[in-house]
């Protein structure tokens, strides 16, 4: 079975609907969702609406959860919290309660589904290096753990006491060995490259693969300023940072 990852959408309508065109043409058949759906971007509802449309295996991200007022924005940067508060304001009750419910924690086809670290979902620490790596694959049992948050698709492989990482566009996953796989975001990513990410992950075959996707960027940068939330959330999606 292919399943299409998505994590970090962050309110990005226009980057959604290029990805999820892309994960049917590769025949995506489940889909999972790593969290931060909502977030500095200015559709909301309709990235809500879509995610629960696919009946994705979703967990809670921490701006999924500071919308509706589970997680303080104290530790937010300005904008961050700008947003948070403008999408408070500006998604129905039922979506909200929606995010309100998700989990921090989810497992499928012995995969566990987690937004930030596995060791301590709930503090929303970042996984970059290969020491933070040491640290969290003590933290899960699986042979994969699937995060997002840093929105920087990578994958650090643990064999035996080595820790490798890499960022190769597809990688075969091997039984014996254990994987912490980011699979980057899908609406708002940080690395360089302002293409849309998300994975695809082969049960059958255990293949990996990380994709990149092209959407109408100015589109995006549009309903944001539309919206009169902070212009900087606006022109880093050209950035891609």
């Amino acid at each position: 079975m292919i399943v299409a990852v998505l994590s970090d959408i962050h309110s990005n309508g226009d980057a959604l609907d290029a990805v999820l065109e892309s994960a049917r043409t590769e025949g995506a058949a489940s889909w999972w969702c790593l969290g931060d759906v909502v977030g500095y971007g200015a559709e909301p509802d309709k990235v809500v609406e879509k995610v629960r449309g696919l009946e994705a295996l979703t967990v809670a991200g921490n701006h999924d959860w500071a919308a509706c007022g589970k997680v303080s924005t104290r530790q937010f940067n300005k904008n961050a919290a700008l947003a948070a508060a403008w999408t408070a304001q500006n998604t129905s009750a039922d979506n909200l309660a929606w995010l309100a419910a998700l989990p921090l924690v989810a497992t499928a086809d012995h995969t566990r589904l987690v937004h930030a670290t596995p060791s301590a979902p709930e503090e929303w620490n970042y996984c970059m290096r290969i020491d933070d790596a040491w640290l969290e694959m003590k933290a899960f049992e699986e042979m994969v753990c699937m995060i997002g948050h840093s929105h920087y698709p990578g994958v650090f492989e643990k064999e035996g006491e080595e820790i490798r990482y890499t960022r190769a566009p597809s990688l075969r996953l091997r039984e014996g060995r254990q994987y912490l796989v980011n699979v980057g975001s899908v609406g708002q990513p940080r690395d360089g490259d302002p293409r849309a990410a998300y994975a695809l992950y082969d049960t059958d075959s255990n293949l990996l693969r990380h994709v990149r996707v092209t959407y109408d960027v100015e589109a995006a940068q549009g309903k944001i300023l539309a919206a009169g939330l902070p212009p900087f959330l606006a022109s880093r999606l050209a950035a891609g940072d």
